[in-house]
């Protein structure tokens, strides 16, 4: 039988494993293993410790665990909550205010943590309920507060951006620059669209109550502002501006960003031993899953070439007509429905490696950061699409008891619609993923 049937029976096995319910982790090792052994008698795998050990000590992977404590420390503290009720009062006098301000919480939600499960977890608990009760059609709710704590998947310092500038071999600076102006346009289409519901729909989104925006003064909300939102956007601009002015380098920035977190949260009163350890906790369990995903990669990505996967990627590749523009979205679009089934993580380090050495091979002048960017946005839409978008999930969790899957559903599709919107935007006007980059000179 030739090897590529072994290849195909792979990605077969692999799907049937992941929709039985099995984690991911063990079904892309034990695939691997599997089909290793059968073609190879298990010989293939003796290249497999000196992989891993690359895997393990890579120095911008370090950044990871180091983020990912950062962000959870941000949401342990409540610095987010106080934050969407600030914003939420100035936003209060628009219709839809409320629900700009959700928005608005994601964006620096997104910058200061880049943890997309506290992001949505800590969303519906605070916004979902006051929503709901201030009259705000449940959908329309859902669907807000569930694209608000995606934006970190785009917004640097994302792990999505740290992860695919590993596996393209990209500098993690050069893709920060790049991603920062289509994670702003992402949200400012975003309050577009919740505007446009104002306007048209404003019953659907009302605004606050005069009574509760009186009770709180011009004077109170200033002095919220000063201490509750500029805390966190100064550290924001300090891990960030670190790294696109290459004064740092991720690791060392993620680790400035750490401190900072904590610092914020003793300033606060916040900072207790349960925290600590909830958040310590918590990090090394997401750090743990990052590695292990990425670890069992390997051994899934070694099989698979060994059976010769990569040339029936080539041949589904060479049916593309339209060439090399055509090959990339080609390539975009099985991103896309893969995100139906698949998390960021398993794509990036499964699909994504497989996909690339055929859109360099075919040609172009593109730049691969305007790629990678690309790549970024439309994993993003898997957080989003029914039925694994591990969004809805994680709100469907914590909602409350009104709320079904299908108002989840119902308003997740206008975002996803929005999202599809910014990647044709990116695609069509590079210049908004490259004009950051060039101008700081990465």
């Amino acid at each position: 039988m030739p090897l590529e049937y072994y290849a195909a029976g792979m990605i077969i096995a692999f799907f049937v494993l992941v929709l039985t319910g099995m984690p991911v982790g063990f079904a892309v090792a034990g695939v691997g293993f599997l089909f290793g052994f059968i073609g190879f008698d298990g010989w293939l795998f003796e290249l497999l410790p000196s992989r891993i050990y690359g895997v393990i000590t890579n120095y911008t992977l370090l950044a990871i665990p180091l983020f990912v404590f950062m962000g959870v420390m941000l949401e342990r503290s409540r610095i987010a909550e106080r934050m969407l009720d600030v914003i939420g009062h100035l936003c209060g006098r628009l219709p839809g205010g409320m629900a700009l301000a959700v928005i608005l919480v994601g964006v620096l939600l997104g910058a200061s943590t880049g943890i997309v499960g506290a992001a949505i977890v800590t969303l519906t608990l605070m916004a979902l309920p006051t929503l709901i009760r201030r009259g705000y059609n449940t959908p329309i709710a859902c669907g807000t507060i569930c694209a608000a704590g995606t934006l970190g998947q785009i917004i640097p310092p994302s792990l999505v951006l740290l992860v695919l500038a590993d596996i393209m071999n990209i500098s993690v600076g050069s893709l920060f620059a790049a991603a920062l102006v289509p994670g702003l346009l992402l949200a400012v289409l975003y309050l577009v669209y919740l505007l446009g519901l104002a306007y048209f729909y404003a019953a659907d989104v009302p605004a606050i109550a005069e009574e509760e925006r009186a009770a709180v003064g011009k004077l109170q909300l200033a002095k919220d502002v000063a201490t509750t939102v500029v805390p966190p956007l100064l550290l924001v601009f300090a891990v960030l501006g670190s790294i696109i002015g290459g004064v740092a380098a991720p690791t060392e920035a993620a680790s400035v960003g750490a401190v900072g977190a904590l610092l914020l949260t003793l300033v606060s009163g916040r900072l207790s031993l349960p925290v600590l350890s909830e958040t310590l906790t918590t990090s090394v369990r997401i750090s743990c899953m990052i590695f292990f995903v990425l670890i069992a990669s390997q051994v899934f990505a070694l099989a698979f070439r060994g059976l010769d996967g990569e040339f029936l990627i080539q041949d589904m590749f060479e049916f593309v007509p339209g060439g090399v523009y055509a090959t990339l979205i080609f390539m975009l679009v099985l991103i896309f429905l893969l995100g139906f089934f698949l998390e960021w993580i398993q794509i990036s380090y499964i699909a994504v490696p497989l996909f690339l050495p055929f859109l360099t091979q075919a040609g172009g002048d593109f730049s691969m950061v305007w790629v990678a960017i690309l790549i970024a946005m439309n994993l993003q839409t898997s957080f989003l699409t029914p039925p694994f978008g591990w969004s809805l999930l994680f709100m469907k969790g914590v909602a409350p008891p009104g709320v079904t899957t299908r108002d989840i559903y119902r308003g997740a599709v206008p975002f996803v619609i929005i999202q599809i919107l910014a990647v044709a935007l990116l695609f069509a006007f590079p210049g908004l993923v490259l004009w950051l980059p060039e101008a700081i000179g990465w």
